[in-house]
């Protein structure tokens, strides 16, 4: 049986310039691979590829777990003006999550952590 070592989301996007800068200002991504048509994006062990959308985009989400979320937000929060957020609130199922629509695109990203107990 094989092991998977971790999935990239292919975003399709608009306007991939602007949706590249969404990650590597709000979430310090490095481009890897920057073409007219493609990007490639690296965070620690994670990837996103943002390629150019066709006129029937589809709807896609994709969830980032990440370990620090109410201090990521408060670092990203004031440079979200003008685009579609739900800022963190705790979920049912024991995540803590916020919502961003990324820009340029119809992808929700999910961000979360496992809510800390109170014991």
């Amino acid at each position: 049986m094989y092991k998977a070592v971790y999935l990239s989301p292919m975003i399709p996007s608009y306007n991939i310039a602007e949706t590249a800068r969404f990650f590597t200002e709000l979430f310090s991504f490095t481009p890897v691979l920057n073409t007219d048509g493609y990007v490639v994006l690296l965070k620690d062990h994670l990837s996103i590829h943002i390629l150019n959308a066709g006129a029937d985009i589809g709807e896609m989400e994709f969830y980032l777990e990440v370990d620090a979320l109410d201090e990521l937000w408060e670092s990203i929060k004031d440079k979200l003006t003008g685009i579609k957020t739900k800022p963190p609130f705790d979920r049912e199922y024991g995540m803590r999550e916020f919502h961003i629509i990324i820009p340029h695109t119809k992808t929700l990203l999910f961000v979360g952590q496992p809510v800390k107990s109170q014991d």
